[in-house]
């Protein structure tokens, strides 16, 4: 997709021509005078109000040099605000197989950065394998009208978008098409002279005590991977930090088997990994100051004479025992080596970890939110920030020491789940028992937004890139 910072005026030719507006009265007089001064009143009588991400479009009719117009509601102007009307315009000119599109909003380098991404995402599809009859083009030109910005904001924004998209269309693909070594390899791809990638097959996992991954991924042929991304920047690193991701490829539940319904899309149930693969794809066109470890445990959790078993006793990299007492509960199983390994890293004063963990953070928080759980409050209140600067919703959670007791071991140290009550934050203190003592730690579970049933504002139903924006607007402030 091409740029173009256009000088030029609103009604030049293109596919679709988008006009932000904060109210009817916003309207510019240009457009407006080519529709009699009717557009305003039409837009009014179909209940249009102009609130941010809102939409309202009609033919071109020869009346402007396009197939279609459609107004785009920037509320008050904000960042955000502008971001919804760039996504919503993306979205529609994909809806409508168009090529190019002519996009009119308010605002600085900040906007323009929002607006790129937001276009992008907007205008993506998860499409490879509906018939080509059913597909519709996406946009191949942008032309940004009345934006402030510079070349090196759009490729910021190209950035943001590839990444969170590169996610998307992992968590998207079939577990026939992304399994453990599938996922490997795609991360092995991104090595570069900035980018070192080591991938462990199931031999060293198993050797490096890395029960967890091991127990876990025995149930499938498709053995299980261990992968660690390592990005360096020019010049001296700012900072040292860690992001973490649950890669279970396929999630069957094991011999704790899910039924028909909840097994239908646990191809997401790698959402955390595909973040930290979509998030160090962008690293280095970002110019990120910090040097950043990306690690993920990959794994199918299936069910076969082998699988792993309730009552079985695992003994973690971190040499911390865990009794199962629920073949599903396995990602934290996962993480736990992922996480010990991570806090064992020279250098590393920041671990985040992301995880569709949990089905208890969607039944307290939705899929909008994303649990944030966090060691330190300054490290929340940062990570919450920049999820909002990169257009999520991270919502504060508590590690209540009081809950350690639910998740306290008989035969073990710890077991895998703590009961019905508190699941989300039981399974973050499951995984606090694998961070080192000396590291600021977070834990995002992403079970909620990763994921979509339907649309929702300018993303179409499927994998979301949970986790990457926020983690990419971190790590720019580093």
């Amino acid at each position: 997709m091409t740029y173009d910072l256009s000088s030029t005026g609103l009604l030049s030719p293109a596919n679709v021509i988008a006009v932000g507006v904060s109210s009817l009265d916003d309207i510019p007089a240009e457009l407006a005078d080519v529709f009699g001064g009717s557009l305003a009143e039409a837009a009014g009588d179909d209940k249009f109000t102009a609130k941010a991400g809102s939409t309202w479009s009609v033919r071109g009719l020869d009346r402007v040099p396009a197939t279609w117009l459609m107004l785009v509601g920037t509320g008050e102007g904000s960042v955000e605000d502008i971001r919804l009307a760039a996504g919503a315009a993306g979205s529609f000119a994909r809806d409508k197989g168009a090529a190019s599109l002519r996009l009119s909003l308010p605002g600085g380098p900040a906007h323009t950065v929002a607006a790129v991404e937001a276009v992008e995402t907007g205008n993506y599809r998860f499409d490879r394998y509906m018939a080509e009859a059913d597909r519709k083009n996406a946009l191949e030109a942008v032309a940004l009208v009345g934006l402030d910005g510079t070349e090196a904001d759009i490729a910021i924004g190209q950035a943001l978008a590839s990444g969170r998209n590169l996610a998307r269309d992992l968590v998207n693909g079939p577990a026939a098409d992304v399994y453990p070594e599938s996922l490997a390899d795609t991360a092995a791809g991104l090595a570069s002279d900035r980018m070192t990638v080591e991938v462990w097959g199931e031999d060293r996992i198993e050797t490096s005590g890395m029960g967890g991954i091991t127990a876990v991924g025995q149930g499938s042929d498709r053995k299980p991977r261990f992968v660690h991304m390592v990005y360096e920047p020019e010049g001296e690193p700012t900072a040292e930090v860690c992001i973490v991701g649950k890669g279970v490829t396929f999630d069957a539940g094991g011999l704790s088997l899910k039924p028909s319904t909840g097994m239908l899309t646990m191809r997401c149930d790698m959402g955390g990994a595909a973040a930290v693969v979509g998030a160090m794809s962008a690293l280095e066109s970002l110019g990120i100051k910090a040097r950043v470890h990306g690690i993920f445990g990959a794994a199918e959790n299936m069910l076969s004479g082998n699988s792993y078993k309730l009552g079985d006793i695992i003994t973690h990299h971190n040499g911390k025992t865990v009794e199962v007492h629920n073949t599903d509960a396995e990602g934290r199983l996962v993480l736990a080596d992922c996480l010990s390994y991570a806090s064992n890293l020279d250098g590393v004063t920041h671990i985040v970890d992301l995880a569709t963990l949990t089905g208890a953070a969607v039944v307290a928080l939705g899929d909008h939110y994303t649990a944030l759980y966090a060691n330190e409050q300054e490290f929340s209140d940062t990570l919450r920030q920049a999820a909002t600067d990169g257009g999520e919703a991270y919502w504060p959670m508590p590690l209540e020491p009081l809950y350690n007791e639910l998740i306290k071991g008989t035969w073990g140290e710890i077991k895998n789940i703590g009961g019905r009550w508190g699941g989300s934050i039981t399974a973050a203190l499951f995984l606090q028992n694998f961070v080192g003592e000396d590291k600021i730690w977070s834990h995002l579970d992403i079970a909620g937004p990763a994921f979509l049933d339907k649309p929702e504002r300018h993303l179409t139903k499927g994998g979301t890139g949970a986790g990457v924006p926020g983690l990419l607007a971190w790590l720019r402030g580093l």
